[in-house]
């Protein structure tokens, strides 16, 4: 009998019975946080919580959300269980690309507040347990930014090779066939100097010359001024675009047109070279000169599994967590599917810690990518599920916890994201993804008290909210919150093994997790079929003797919180989570 389980479920259960819906107003004390083991760094345990800043909270009625409204909100995210927070660019920018352009990077845009106002949320954090991640935008500046503007105003400007400049083919014919990521080519002409720049994304987005010493130095400084105002690390944006073939090679042509009516080309010349690895190993080295253990995430779709393990580096000295694009791209519940991609990842040569997500900024949302159309909110559980269960550091994105769902503009007129504006109506952007948090069912759903917010609510907000879910134990919410509670508290869940068992079932994925001694086995049965599955469990062969399960967690919930390891019956999308005794 597993009595620290049985324990852990009653503390769940009591906490659950207590628990008051979010006020704001008050720390909510959260017995659940998650005790560091010996050893090992803050977040090979943490649940990450990518924020949105634009769509969080507004605390000021501009309709746009902001520094203070993640403050305010602090109190909910350490009551759901959150370790720690990365928040996405809040830089000065021309919001071209929504502060992925950024024309400053040691300061905040005034419409998301001050220093001082970071200065809060780091320390008021930190009171509740809860890092901050900075966004670390390397590869690209704005082209507002003062180091581009002193770049284009001569070609013997002592920063002219901070950028890529080069000339052309010829009157009207740019460097070579490189393109953007947002469409036509990657080189923009500067009638002034008569040069051709280089920009992987937007025109107004030019690349940094990263084999420019003055241009490492300079953004290593930005990192160490982060570090000094309390960033718990950074994730990393489009790392593996640092740097080009200086040799300007073609790209080659592959068959098609791409959504923007382009050339269908491989990114072969301008995406992962070698050279990445040198400056991913003098960033691990800067930051690891700090106390806490800063961590560094880097965004990098790499192709296979071969790819991502690179990230971390031959002796586990770049990156700590590279996001896994692989299992956040699949786009279909397939046991067989899903079993491989753990597989990969859990069991890569350098034994890096995997990183898991299935919702950002960039991506429609979990409900719209896997949801049946009848059966979502179970879909949404089963996920939920899925993410917050296996060895990898999860992370979370604002408003999955309560089933936001993505809201696809109809009208171009309505887009805000240059890339539907582009590429519409194939590609019709990315607002639909990052529409305004659903707090309560108030006008603006609680989000801001504008006239008019800066993306619409959508209307699903009036059913899925905070404050809605909170009173209703079977909610998206609660559930997630449950689950967060079970891995935090049981050992197996937070830093124990993972093996997956039952391989040949083609519909259920069931996987399970052991404590670092080998004690207190937790079984995850996740049915990722409409119908209903029943499924027999052989566990000997894993060194588990155990003979019965008791129910930790499940979705639906089962009758009997005592089964047998013979006859489990899964509801379509069925979830269970279940110590084995």
């Amino acid at each position: 009998m597993l009595t620290p389980l049985r324990s852990t479920l009653i503390v769940m259960l009591l906490a659950f019975a207590g628990t008051a819906p979010f006020s704001g107003q008050e720390a909510t004390q959260n017995p659940t946080t998650p005790q560091s083991q010996p050893g090992d760094p803050w977040w090979k345990h943490a649940v990450i919580y990518e924020v949105y800043p634009r769509s969080f909270r507004d605390s000021n009625g501009d309709g746009v959300g902001d520094m203070n409204g993640i403050t305010s909100r602090l109190d909910y995210l350490k009551d759901l269980g959150i370790d720690a927070i990365w928040i996405t660019p809040m830089y000065p920018s021309p919001q071209i690309d929504f502060g992925y352009d950024i024309a400053n990077y040691e300061a905040f845009d005034p419409q998301y507040g001050t220093m001082a106002d970071f200065d809060r949320l780091v320390s008021e954090a930190k009171k509740r347990n809860i890092r901050v991640i900075m966004d670390y935008v390397a590869n690209h500046t704005s082209d507002q930014n003062a180091w581009f503007q002193e770049s284009r105003s001569s070609r013997a400007n002592p920063k002219r090779d901070w950028y890529i400049w080069r000339d052309g083919k010829g009157r009207g014919k740019p460097p070579n066939n490189w393109q953007s990521w947002f469409g036509h080519s990657a080189w923009t002409f500067d009638e002034k100097t008569g040069q051709w720049y280089y920009h992987y994304f937007y025109v107004q987005q030019p690349d940094l010359n990263w084999r420019n010493p003055e241009v490492r130095k300079a953004m290593y400084d930005v990192l160490r001024f982060w570090l000094d105002h309390g960033a718990a690390g950074f994730r990393i944006d489009a790392i593996s675009r640092l740097f080009e073939d200086p040799n300007l090679h073609d790209d080659p042509i592959l068959p098609g047109k791409n959504a923007f009516g382009d050339p269908n080309i491989q990114h072969k010349y301008t995406d992962d070279l070698p050279e990445v690895h040198d400056v991913l190993r003098e960033m691990r080295s800067l930051v690891d000169r700090y106390p806490g253990d800063p961590v560094l995430i880097s965004e990098a779709d790499e192709p296979t599994i071969q790819d991502l393990d690179k990230m971390y580096g031959p002796n586990n000295d770049e990156i700590q967590l590279p996001m896994d694009f692989k299992v956040a791209d699949l786009n279909k519940l397939s046991a067989p599917e899903f079993r491989r991609l753990l597989d990969e990842i859990e069991f890569n040569p350098l034994e890096g810690q995997p990183y898991f997500f299935f919702n950002n900024h960039d991506q429609a949302r979990t409900w719209d990518r896997y949801g049946d159309g009848v059966h979502n909110e179970q879909i949404a559980k089963l996920m939920a599920a899925l993410l917050l269960t296996t060895h990898a550091t999860p992370q979370m994105y604002y408003g999955e916890e309560i089933g936001m769902r993505t809201t696809v503009p109809t009208r171009i007129e309505d887009v805000k994201d240059p890339v539907g504006r582009t590429g519409w109506p194939k590609d019709k952007g990315r607002d639909g993804e990052r529409t305004p948090m659903q707090w309560d069912k108030s006008p603006n759903a609680g989000f801001s008290t504008a006239p008019k917010t800066w993306l619409p609510v959508p209307p699903s907000a009036a059913q899925y909210n905070v404050a809605a879910e909170q009173y209703d134990p079977n909610s998206i919410f609660n559930f997630y919150k449950h689950v967060i509670a079970l891995r935090h508290e049981i050992s197996a869940l937070r830093d124990g093994s993972y093996v997956a068992v039952n391989r040949d079932d083609p519909n259920v994925l069931a996987y399970l997790r052991k404590a670092k001694n080998g004690t207190d086995p937790v079984l995850v049965a996740l049915n990722m079929s409409a119908q209903p599955e029943t499924v027999n469990f052989t566990l000997k062969g894993f060194g588990v003797d155990g003979k019965s399960l008791h129910v930790l967690l499940a979705a639906p919930q089962p009758a009997n919180s005592e089964l047998s390891l013979t006859g489990v019956k899964l509801e379509p999308f069925g979830v269970l989570i279940a110590a084995v005794e």
